[in-house]
């Protein structure tokens, strides 16, 4: 039971997850309860989600990226957790999923369909066709560097449109694809197309500003709530102003890196809710 006033944030672990701990601290240091939890344990018992006002599913390679990145939890999740995911975003919580985890939360079809109804709490994530991947770079290598993100005009909440960060990448499958033009143009309507690669003065960036690919230079989509978000950078990376390579030369008050700043409005809209405190 939480008994401060903070939001309780529950991070979840398996085999292959790797930047749980980070993860942990990002967290905490915005002001969270946190609490790390092995899937298998949630599995067996979903009541620390109802407990809980976020969800994160951290960075890693989980089961080794076996099959494709993110597929095999994603599977795990929409099979055990798929009514328990829904009645929790339903009921206003949060789901962050970074890197690894964005690959999960497109796996796991929570991206593709809201869960704001009685139906979709019910069944969980959707079964149809997904709208969209992640797939592999488009340099076929793995990327590995600073870059920098945009906040668009979209559903979520907790980002702030037309700031300009930078973030951390670490990734080989981020490529983000759609079927056709016209599936980008719907979830950029639909407010879905949270974040994006810019240049540092926010024109549209080649390779290796825009470390993959991705269609419309996307790194980050959201649900059509605002409530469920992924992103391949890693805001926990950035949370010290020392974490910047280039953090001597870097000019204005930087007191902390750019990516706390994320973590902290996440946190504070997570105040704001009815759950998870």
């Amino acid at each position: 039971m939480n008994t401060s006033d903070n939001p309780r944030a529950l991070v979840l672990r398996t085999a292959g997850t790797n930047c749980d701990g980070e993860t942990v601290r990002a967290l905490e240091q915005a002001g969270a309860e946190v609490e790390l939890l092995h899937l298998r344990r949630l599995i067996d018992d979903p009541s620390p989600l109802a407990r809980s006002a976020v969800l994160v599913l951290p960075g890693g390679f989980s089961y080794g990226d076996d099959v494709a990145a993110g597929r095999v939890l994603g599977l795990e999740l929409r099979h055990h957790l798929g009514a328990a995911l829904g009645e929790f975003v339903a009921a206003g919580g949060f789901v962050l999923g970074i890197c690894n985890g964005f690959q999960v939360l497109v796996e796991s079809g929570l991206l593709d369909a809201p869960c704001d109804s009685d139906t979709a709490a019910e069944s969980g994530p959707p079964r149809g066709p997904r709208r969209m991947a992640l797939t592999d770079n488009a340099s076929a290598r793995f990327e590995c560097r600073w870059v920098h993100l945009r906040s668009e005009a979209s559903a979520c909440p907790w980002l702030v449109p037309g700031e300009i960060w930078p973030v951390p990448v670490a990734h080989a499958e981020g490529r983000f694809t759609v079927a056709d033009p016209q599936t980008l143009a719907a979830l950029r309507a639909g407010g879905q197309l949270a974040l994006t690669y810019v240049n540092p003065d926010g024109s549209p960036p080649d390779y290796p500003a825009d470390p993959n690919g991705s269609a419309g230079h996307v790194a980050g989509v959201c649900d059509t709530t605002g409530r469920v978000l992924g992103l391949m950078p890693h805001p926990e990376r950035n949370l010290q102003s020392w974490n910047h390579p280039q953090w001597t030369r870097l000019t204005g008050d930087r007191t902390s890196g750019e990516g706390l700043l994320f973590w902290q409005r996440l946190v504070r809209a997570a105040a704001a809710l009815p759950i998870g405190s």
